[in-house]
């Protein structure tokens, strides 16, 4: 049994929670975020439980620990830190304090897809296959040495960022933490170095890269639409808004109709013309208003958008 502090949040966070107690670890503090909106579900659990909740939005100031957090944080005498699902930048002092090290998940192969958006940029890139790895956390970004890597996972030609997380990655990833954790534990991990030469880094998939291009190819188009469902949602302009697409689908077939140009598919659905191809789209979101089938979004065929 061990000491753990955890730094994390949401679904996935809960989840490792619950297993590293199942598994007999006391869990002496847990480390989320304010909330921002809706409640945290880690935070939830960890309240529930009675367990140390510590709700900093930031550990460093100016390139420099906070003083107090670190103080704090070495008042819980933990043996090992764990981050299965972390935003905040951890410094060295809480990173390196544990005698057993950190221990950070991240959703890819690494060190292919390093960065805070990994699993949109698998899909817009059109990575044929990933998986997860739990690594030891460093001063860079996501370059420490790997513990547990679990691979083999398909990313199919109609997953969304959503479904590659939730339904392939999600579970895995809990498998992955549960074996470093235990190798650490049993004095079993051997960490080992990430190869260089085959590093790939990538920044976060904002509004500019969301951006859709529709005179580029239809399978490109459909790979940025589907990686950037649900956030931040691929957007194009309809009659001068914004308007965000969900639920891509490339289709067989070409049209000689601008790209951009509004088609009826089947079922009444929408079809958007792209070079070279088309894409069909399943719910759309104007600005200011909510997600709703795109046949009753207000785009209609002869439209073009762009």
């Amino acid at each position: 049994m061990r000491r753990i502090a955890i730094f994390g949040q949401g679904p996935f966070g809960k989840d490792v929670l619950v297993r590293l107690l199942d598994a007999g670890h006391r869990v002496v503090a847990v480390y989320v975020p304010p909330d921002r909106g809706r409640p945290d579900p880690l935070a939830a659990e960890a309240s529930a439980r009675g367990l140390a909740l510590l709700r900093h939005a930031r550990f460093r100031k100016d390139g420099r620990a906070i003083a107090e957090r670190v103080d704090e944080y070495r008042g819980f005498g933990a043996e090992l830190n764990v981050l299965p699902f972390t935003t905040v930048i951890l410094p060295p002092e809480i990173v390196e304090a544990p005698t057993l090290g950190s221990l950070c998940f991240h959703p890819s192969l690494l060190p292919r897809f390093r960065g805070g958006a990994a699993i949109p940029w698998q899909v817009i890139l059109g990575e044929r296959e990933t998986g997860v790895t739990v690594f030891r956390p460093d001063a860079g970004v996501d370059t420490g040495p790997i513990v547990v890597q679990k691979g083999g996972v398909a990313i199919s030609e109609t997953d969304t960022a959503a479904s590659l997380y939730f339904d392939k990655l999600y579970p895995l990833g809990l498998e992955a933490i549960d074996e470093a954790v235990r190798l650490v534990d049993e004095g079993r991990a051997r960490p080992l170095a990430q190869d260089e030469s085959l590093a790939t880094f990538q920044g976060l998939v904002d509004d500019p890269v969301a951006r859709i291009d529709w005179s580029r190819d239809a399978a490109s188009v459909d790979r940025l639409i589907r990686g950037c469902d649900p956030q931040p949602g691929a957007h194009t302009l309809h009659h001068g808004v914004s308007v965000r697409l969900y639920d891509a689908r490339l289709l067989p077939g070409v049209s000689s109709d601008p790209p951009g140009t509004v088609l009826e598919g089947p079922d009444a659905g929408v079809v958007l013309v792209a070079g070279g191809g088309l894409v069909a789209i399943g719910r759309a979101k104007r600005e200011g208003g909510k997600k709703v089938a795109a046949s009753e979004s207000g785009i209609a065929p002869g439209d073009r958008l762009g």
